[in-house]
């Protein structure tokens, strides 16, 4: 029998420069303890907060090919290139009229980080953004949940930490060292292949 059930999508931007495996954990983590049909990596074309203090990333292409890359074998997990393919800077808000204009009737659920939950209120029409999904907080277990500034709907997922970062990332390849524990195979190639952080195409 057909299902009246939305369909329930995550989604769980970030600038991925690169993303690691602690991005991919998230996002099986969600999905399964929350029953998504699918969560999909949002790659940002211009992370505003970061850009406007002058941090310097990597070229929208690379980033969205290593997104495409750490999904692979994961069918419950997909990409969104909207946010790139639509460009200037990256607003969630504008993300998400997008998708409730074109998918009527789905079940949106904003995947964020603790860490960015305290941040909340500093996104552009923050308030738009709980309104079009409910937000999903990750965070460690022994780590206090952080409420966003928000009066939308809110949900809490705890997950093992997963020691990585991209900076930490970042840093390793420039130093020439391994970073298979920290970023999965395909990955590592994208990040070869382009000579990014410093590596050797």
């Amino acid at each position: 029998m057909p299902s009246d059930r939305p369909f329930r999508l995550g989604l769980l931007g970030g600038t991925f420069d690169p993303p690691h495996v602690g991005h991919l954990a998230a996002g099986l983590a969600v999905a399964s303890a929350l029953d998504l049909d699918r969560v999909d990596f949002l790659p940002a074309n211009d992370p505003w907060q970061k850009t406007a203090e002058g941090r310097v990333v990597s070229p929208a292409g690379a980033r969205l090919e290593m997104a495409r890359a750490i999904v692979e074998g994961h069918p419950t997990l997909g990409v969104d290139d909207r946010e790139i393919r639509r460009g200037g800077p990256t607003y969630t808000v504008d993300t998400l009229r997008e998708i409730h204009r074109e998918q009527p009737g789905t079940d949106v659920h904003l995947i964020i980080g603790s860490d960015t939950a305290g941040r909340f209120a500093t996104w552009k029409d923050h308030d738009e953004v709980a309104r079009l999904s409910t937000l999903v907080v990750v965070n460690r277990p022994d780590t206090p949940a952080v409420r966003p500034d928000s009066a939308g709907d809110v949900e809490f997922v705890v997950m093992e930490d997963v020691a990585v970062s991209s900076s930490a990332v970042r840093a390793a390849v420039a130093a020439g060292n391994e970073v298979g524990a920290m970023v999965t195979p395909a990955v590592a190639r994208v990040i070869s292949a382009h000579g990014l952080y410093g590596s050797r195409p």
